[in-house]
């Protein structure tokens, strides 16, 4: 019987180090870090005489399972990393558990709390992994942003239709805005937005309206300065949701970093025609914000391929435009051209992008460019 939980004590704690590593070294979470620590520290037996005795019991050459083809599964991503070993010490949890309540158990073992861990553990496992994939998400903002504006397009094409065109000329992040439509008309084109960026692996978020991102399970929300405080609405969405912010001055940005928010929009960096009434803040602002804070930054305002890798090389992640590709000819040439500048600049910048993937079974897609077709 020591063996047996000899076994269980040894897998649940490597299953609560891999979690607790995640936490502290992927996700830099320290309250998360702190609570796995915690729990190891309560689960796993530190008598020196206990230990010896299931030490003694240990049979790692005989064990009939060491030889399981299940430690051989692969990986795709961190979040199957951790969903694998929040299981294993799960499992482990569940038998010592049962196996406590035996009268040959040694106390030292049987006074555990185990099935208190193993509803803890439950909501740990839940919460790496939506902050694992909020975490991707963040990542994702670099780079080209297009803003789908309803008001910009001005019924030359359709929402979907343009999106389908950036989306073949390669944008990473969408974002839905609309000031023309009814809250109703924006649902339905807010839920083939999202449908076509689910498809194509491209980030959508949606601007203002937090039932509608809610509704149609956006990867974020953008919100502006006269509206809710950034901790608020965060109460009001799911864990995985990003929200990006426009801010314009470094008070803004700290205050809005402070209170959570994934990403900030910066701007007016330029004037822009889209908003003529914007105060432009010029490269020297932006700078001033990249500089005080640390989460992703957009440029935005009157950003065109003539000045896109002047914004990258003062300190910007990535760049927002509206009029620069849905006032083009060709909307999905319009993307291109911006998107190679700024990736240029970013690879100038040293920012390659190499980004960790996080999602479970994070798709390898082998042709890109055929999957945007197929969007």
């Amino acid at each position: 019987m020591l063996r047996l939980m000899d076994a269980n004590l040894d897998r649940l704690g490597e299953g609560l180090r891999v979690l607790e590593d995640v936490a502290r070294f992927v996700l830099g979470d320290v309250a998360l870090t702190e609570r796995l620590k915690r729990l190891r520290h309560e689960m796993i037996p530190m008598d020196p005489n206990l230990k010896r005795r299931l030490l003694a019991a240990r049979d790692a050459e005989g064990d009939l399972g060491r030889k399981s083809s299940v430690a051989g599964i692969e990986r795709r991503g961190l979040e199957d990393v951790v969903i694998a070993n929040a299981r294993r010490a799960q499992e482990s949890l569940r038998v010592l558990e049962e196996f406590a309540k035996l009268p040959e158990i040694p106390p030292e073992i049987a006074g555990r709390d185990f099935e208190r861990a193993r509803f803890e553990l439950y909501d740990i496992e839940r919460e790496l992994v939506f902050d694992l994939d909020r975490s991707r998400k963040r990542e994702s903002i670099r780079g080209l942003y297009i803003i789908i504006d309803a008001e910009a397009l001005r019924g030359s094409v359709s929402e979907l239709e343009a999106a389908r065109r950036a989306i073949a000329g390669g944008v990473g992040v969408l974002q839905y805005r609309d000031k023309v439509h009814s809250r109703r008309e924006a649902l339905s084109i807010a839920q083939e937005l999202r449908d076509c960026c689910a498809r194509a692996g491209v980030l959508f978020i949606v601007n203002d309206w937090a039932d509608i991102a809610l509704a149609v399970e956006a990867d974020g929300l953008h919100i502006g300065q006269e509206d809710l405080p950034v901790n608020v609405v965060r109460k009001t969405l799911p864990p995985e949701m990003i929200i990006g912010c426009s801010v314009r001055t470094v008070p803004q940005a700290q205050r809005a970093e402070a209170e959570g928010a994934d990403y900030l929009g910066v701007g007016s960096v330029y004037p822009s025609p889209t908003k003529p009434g914007a105060e432009v803040i010029g490269v020297a602002g932006l700078r001033a914000v990249k500089g005080a804070v640390s989460v992703p930054i957009v440029a935005i305002g009157g950003i065109a391929e003539t000045n896109a890798g002047e914004v990258i090389g003062a300190g910007a992640d990535g760049v927002a435009v509206i009029g620069a590709v849905l006032n083009a000819a060709d909307i999905t040439e319009a993307t291109r051209r911006l998107k190679a500048v700024v990736e240029k600049a970013l690879v100038e910048k040293g920012d390659a992008s190499g980004k960790t993937d996080f999602r479970l079974g994070a798709d390898r897609r082998d042709d890109p460019d055929e999957f945007r077709r197929q969007a």
